[in-house]
């Protein structure tokens, strides 16, 4: 996730002004795609194939060390990280923290899911806090994203035992069965997950359930509980169809595997508060009194959507619904994905597919109430974790490398090159001439990422690399509304649009 910067290299302008000269000037030599054609083209093409000639590398290798741009090139790109040489000065001095929109409470500390894929849970909770930290009179806060990892885990291996028993009739390489084992308990989740778990299990302060070092590092029990659910699909399967057990005896024999996986969660994250059972919470106000407060981890969460709490918004959490800009798709249209969720019987996932001028226009609405907003991007592309700017500008790879990177948003989506890896908080935007140019990003990487913690990205970037935005109702028409009670378009499992954050 992210580059990190290089000692800077010496005479950098001059690099900088040969490097210019590998740029294509024959505009004829790149291809344009219509990704809209790509689909659903049946043309053949047939044409013998052709290796990779050993001459034709010698000769590539002797043309390319002729010109003296290309030696210095190679000094430059082979000695550091490319992203870091190829990095834009200007665009680094242009994206500044300065917004003339800003929420008045952003809240506070930076939060640091460490090496874990829990960025939804970071996000969500870091949305989730600023109401109860109103409420409350906090300064600091932060409610147990370990608290919501452990459930989503435990409900995530149920939900995928179920799936596997359903699937029962496929063959075991088909892409749906391949699909479903390939990440049984992935640590990304999306917005409805959050509600499922939420509605389901509560909050809870972080201190009564801190994160335990495989929280914080969930890599090894991932692979502990991955191969033992593919182990108890194989054994599902062949019990399902062998016909000699009842129902009631593969019933039994899956819940043997969840107890198994709830010892596994258990002895590696620590036994979790019971969602129905009061907790006391002792804490210090912004005013420096004491306070404690009795209640269960179902009642603390309702505390986002009692008309006593001075909450997020005006809606309960439950309204609040997903925004996502698919160009692939038909606009003004309901997604959702095949077979994916965590809680069985809980909501299932859902989009509402905008434009981003919509989902742009709801995001700012929001901040001007002084709301946070949940979204998903695709952290990785064209950005740099030290410095935290996200700028499609940022990177000059077609300075560096002499090759165009001209892919529109939908073929990326389509060849897999982009989709929704990570989630985070927009708490501010700078709006010039009626239109934004860059947004305020709270991350969950910790204060030595970005400016201490804080990150910035520009509205280009947000509308190539930004896919989804959880918005309340209020700030969307009714025209935008009305979706939600359209039938969803159904995308595999497979789809981009399934990816977890």
């Amino acid at each position: 996730m992210g580059g990190t910067q290089s000692t800077p290299i010496a005479s950098e302008k001059l690099l900088i002004e040969r490097l210019r000269a590998l740029e294509v000037k024959d505009d004829n030599e790149y291809v344009h795609v219509d990704e809209k054609a790509v689909v659903g083209t049946k043309k053949e093409f047939k044409a013998p194939w052709t290796a990779v000639s050993v001459s034709d590398i010698g000769k590539w290798e002797h043309e390319l060390f002729e010109d003296p741009k290309n030696r210095l090139a190679l000094s430059a790109l082979s000695s550091a990280d490319p992203k870091a040489v190829l990095t834009s000065r200007s665009t680094q001095i242009e994206d500044q923290q300065v917004f003339n929109i800003k929420i008045p409470f952003e809240g506070a500390p930076i939060t640091n899911q460490r090496s874990s894929g829990r960025c939804w849970l970071f996000a969500s909770t870091n949305v989730f806090r600023v109401a109860l930290m109103k409420r409350h009179s906090l300064d600091k806060f932060e409610l147990s994203q370990a608290y919501l990892f452990f459930y989503d885990k435990l409900e995530k291996a149920n939900y995928f035992l179920e799936q596997i028993l359903d699937t029962v009739d496929e063959p075991l390489d088909t892409r749906l069965v391949r699909t479903l084992l390939g990440s049984p308990v992935s640590d990304g989740g999306q917005w409805d997950m959050v509600y499922n778990l939420v509605n389901k299990y509560g909050l809870v302060p972080q201190v009564l359930y801190p994160d335990s070092f495989n929280a914080q590092n969930s890599g090894a029990i991932n692979s502990i509980i991955t191969t033992k659910l593919r182990e108890d699909a194989l054994k599902l399967r062949a019990l399902a169809t062998s016909g000699t057990k009842s129902g009631k005896e593969i019933v039994a024999m899956k819940e043997k595997m969840m107890r198994e996986i709830h010892l596994i969660l258990t002895l590696t994250l620590g036994p979790p508060p019971s969602p129905s059972t009061e907790f006391t919470w002792n804490y210090i106000d912004k005013n420096g009194a004491a306070k404690t407060l009795k209640t269960t981890p179902i009642d603390f969460a309702a505390e986002l959507s009692t008309p006593k709490s001075i909450r997020i918004t005006n809606s309960t959490v439950h309204d609040m619904f997903s925004l996502v800009n698919d160009p692939r798709n038909e606009y003004n249209t309901l997604l959702t994905v095949s077979r994916l969720g965590n809680i069985v019987g809980g909501r299932g996932i859902t989009y509402v597919n905008v434009t981003m001028d919509v989902l742009k226009a709801a995001c700012i609405k929001m901040l001007k109430e002084g709301l946070p907003i949940f979204f998903g991007s695709d952290v990785g592309k064209y950005s740099n974790s030290q410095s935290g700017i996200m700028d499609t500008s940022l990177i000059d790879y077609e300075l560096g490398f002499n090759v165009k990177l001209g892919m529109s948003k939908a073929q990326r989506l389509m060849t897999g090159e982009s989709a929704m890896t990570h989630a985070m908080v927009l708490t501010a935007v700078h709006i010039v001439d009626g239109k934004p140019v860059r947004w305020r990003v709270q991350n969950s990487w910790g204060e030595t990422a970005g400016e201490e913690g804080w990150f910035v990205m520009s509205d280009r970037w947000m509308d190539e690399f930004v896919y989804q935005a959880v918005v309340e109702p209020r700030f969307v028409s009714k025209e935008v509304r009305d979706v939600l009670d359209m039938k969803p378009k159904v995308l595999p499992r497979w789809d981009p649009m399934g990816a977890l954050a």
